[in-house]
């Protein structure tokens, strides 16, 4: 299992509705984005903050080791606004307001980054699949991702067990080995993942599958006060935005 995966699974919130966090988590991105960057964003950005490590009790260096891959998307993304290519100033020149184009991408990205990540921290997937289809998703289309992401922990668990038998029988001593082992690793795995699916679709078959999975989901319910205090919340950052934009501009 990953991290993010855990730390969903073990969250304060896990009980809750995913209704309830996609409110309050994805509301923060769509800020992030639609709101003036300064301090629109950047209000969005703490807020979201907060949130994961206060009452979604999001361990740090979890958060951290999660929000640093988007994070180095984001300041790649920002760093090509500070340049030009062509123009009076040569072939390669800074760009007229570059810094600030660049301090308002990377504010509007990492803030939206944020409240994807307090969804995704506080909601695992097996809670939020099976409901997608009482959300109008096509029940197909759930089953297939129902079961890539159940089997994909099952591919990374492999992917690990052939690493350290190889690791143990001194496949990575030289470069020249390490090729070889990757691409066992790679041919291994291809043929792993096939025989699962084949099994799979075997073990669905003599449990008279008819097209549909049937899984246990957790109950919940919508909760209307956290509903409320999160659309609230959102409403109370967009007026602050407002307010501070012209003082702070």
């Amino acid at each position: 299992m990953l991290p993010i995966d855990a730390a969903a699974h073990s969250s304060r919130w896990r009980r809750r509705h995913p209704v309830d966090k996609a409110v309050l988590g994805l509301g923060l991105t769509v800020l992030a984005i639609s709101l003036p960057p300064w301090p629109g964003a950047a209000l969005v950005l703490v807020t979201a903050l907060v949130a994961l490590l206060g009452p979604a009790g999001v361990p740090r260096r979890r958060l951290w080791r999660a929000y640093r891959v988007p994070l180095g998307f984001c300041v790649t993304g920002a760093a090509t606004l500070l340049v030009q290519v062509g123009g009076p100033g040569g072939f390669v020149s800074l760009a007229d307001e570059g810094p600030v184009r660049a301090g308002e991408l990377l504010l509007r990205t990492s803030a939206a980054s944020l409240g994807v990540l307090l969804f995704a921290f506080t909601t695992p997937m097996s809670d939020l699949l099976p409901r997608l289809v009482q959300a109008g998703v096509p029940a197909p289309v759930v089953d297939v991702a129902l079961v890539t992401y159940r089997m994909s922990f099952l591919l990374l668990d492999s992917v690990r067990r052939i690493r350290d038998a190889q690791a143990a029988r001194l496949g990575h001593t030289t470069r020249a080995a390490t090729w070889r082992s990757l691409a066992g690793l790679g041919a291994t795995a291809f043929v792993r993942a096939f025989d699962r699916a084949a099994r799979l679709q075997t073990g669905l078959a003599g449990r008279g599958y008819d097209g549909t999975l049937r899984v246990l989901v957790p109950e919940a319910r919508v909760s209307v006060r956290f509903t409320a205090a999160s659309t609230a919340l959102l409403a109370a950052l967009a007026a602050l935005t407002f307010v501070l934009e012209r003082p702070l501009s």
